[in-house]
């Protein structure tokens, strides 16, 4: 299996994807992931956007699991997502079915 090294280039060409997430519109890190030519590391998405503050401010609360889900303990997502006009089917989860990006 070949491991991928994490270096700037690839962090700053995931953090370039999330910046072009609409306001009012989720991606997944599945989705970034495919958008960046690496289909099976929606993990590695997960990574880079934990450490995003160290590398500019990019709009990281748009992006969600496969099933809508927000990130768990970031009481603050559901709030800046809220107030760009993203439903939500329960607590938890993003309405992937009318607020999912189009790419």
């Amino acid at each position: 299996m070949k491991k991928h090294i994490l270096n700037e280039d690839l962090i700053y060409e995931i953090l370039s994807v999330v910046e072009e997430i609409p306001e009012g519109k989720v991606a997944t890190y599945g989705q970034i992931a495919r958008l960046i030519g690496r289909d099976k590391n929606s993990r590695l998405v997960g990574k880079v956007l934990s450490m995003s503050e160290f590398y500019g401010n990019y709009p990281c609360h748009r992006v969600v699991n496969h099933s809508g889900r927000l990130v768990p303990g970031w009481k603050e997502q559901r709030f800046l997502l809220e107030n760009e006009g993203v439903g939500f089917k329960d607590d938890n989860h993003v309405n992937l079915k009318n607020f999912l990006w189009d790419c």
